[in-house]
C-alpha cells in the first residue's frame, strides 16, 4: 500500500495548507503573520482578532483532518476492504492535514504549529482519546492560563495513550498496522513541540504570555 499512503498523504496535504486563519485576518484586513506572535493559528487570531475569529479558526483548523480522512475513506473504502488498512489510510490523510497545516507551500511553507488540526486527527482516527487530553487542556489553561503548556502536555497524554492502550489492548491494538500508527502519532506530537520550541523557553524562563479572554492579548502558543 505505498501507493495509497503516499496518496492519502498528499490529499491531507492539499486539505491542510487551507490556511484558515492567515484568510480570516485577510478578510480582516490583518496579516497575523505581522501581527502578534506572527503565527497563523488559534491563539495568534485571539491575540489579534478576539475570541469570535479564534474560535472560527479553531473549528476551521481542527476540521482539516477530519475533511482528510473523510476523503481517503471515500476513495479507498471500496477498493480495500480490509478496515485495519483503511484505519491506516485515514491516520495518513489526517497526518497530512497536519504537515499542510504546518508547512503549507502556498506560504512559503510558514504555518501554524499543528495543536488544532492534530486535534481533528484525534477526532478522526481515536476518539475515545478525545476527553482526557480535553481536561488535560482546559485544566491546565484554566489553571495556569498558558496555551502553550496546556497544548503540549496534552499532546504527550495523547501520545501516551496510544502507547499504553497499544499494550494493554485498546484504540485499535488489534490491528496489524498499530506499531505504524503509534510512530505517525509520535512523529506528529515531536513535531509539534518543536514547532513550541520558543515557547518552552519562555516556559522555562518565566516569560511566556498567559491568555486572556477579555483582550486580544494571548500567549503565543498555537
Amino acid at each position: 500500500m505505498i501507493v495509497e499512503r503516499i496518496i492519502s498523504l498528499g490529499i491531507g496535504y492539499v486539505c491542510g495548507m487551507f490556511v484558515s486563519g492567515y484568510l480570516i485576518g485577510k478578510a480582516k484586513h490583518v496579516d497575523l503573520r505581522k501581527q502578534g506572535s506572527g503565527n497563523i493559528g488559534t491563539t495568534n487570531t485571539l491575540r489579534v482578532l478576539g475570541v469570535g475569529y479564534a474560535v472560527i479558526t479553531l473549528l476551521c483548523d481542527v476540521f482539516k483532518s477530519i475533511l482528510a480522512a473523510i476523503l481517503v475513506w471515500v476513495i479507498f473504502h471500496g477498493r480495500i476492504a480490509d478496515v485495519n488498512a483503511q484505519n491506516l489510510l485515514m491516520l495518513y490523510g489526517a497526518a497530512g492535514a497536519v504537515l499542510g497545516h504546518d508547512f503549507p507551500c502556498v506560504m512559503k511553507f510558514k504555518g501554524g504549529k499543528g495543536v488544532a488540526t492534530t486535534l481533528g486527527l484525534l477526532l478522526a482516527i481515536f476518539p475515545k482519546a478525545f476527553w482526557l487530553e480535553a481536561v488535560v487542556f482546559i485544566g491546565l489553561v484554566a489553571l495556569f492560563r498558558y496555551v502553550s503548556l496546556g497544548s503540549i502536555l496534552a499532546l504527550l497524554t495523547f501520545l501516551a495513550q496510544v502507547i499504553v492502550f497499544g499494550i494493554v489492548g485498546g484504540f485499535y491494538a488489534s490491528n496489524p498496522y498499530y506499531l505504524e500508527m503509534t510512530v505517525i502519532v509520535g512523529c506528529l506530537v515531536a513535531l509539534s513541540i518543536f514547532l513550541h520550541r520558543s515557547n518552552v523557553v519562555r516556559l522555562l524562563n518565566g516569560t511566556e504570555n498567559k491568555i486572556s479572554f477579555h483582550s486580544k492579548k494571548a500567549n503565543e502558543g498555537e
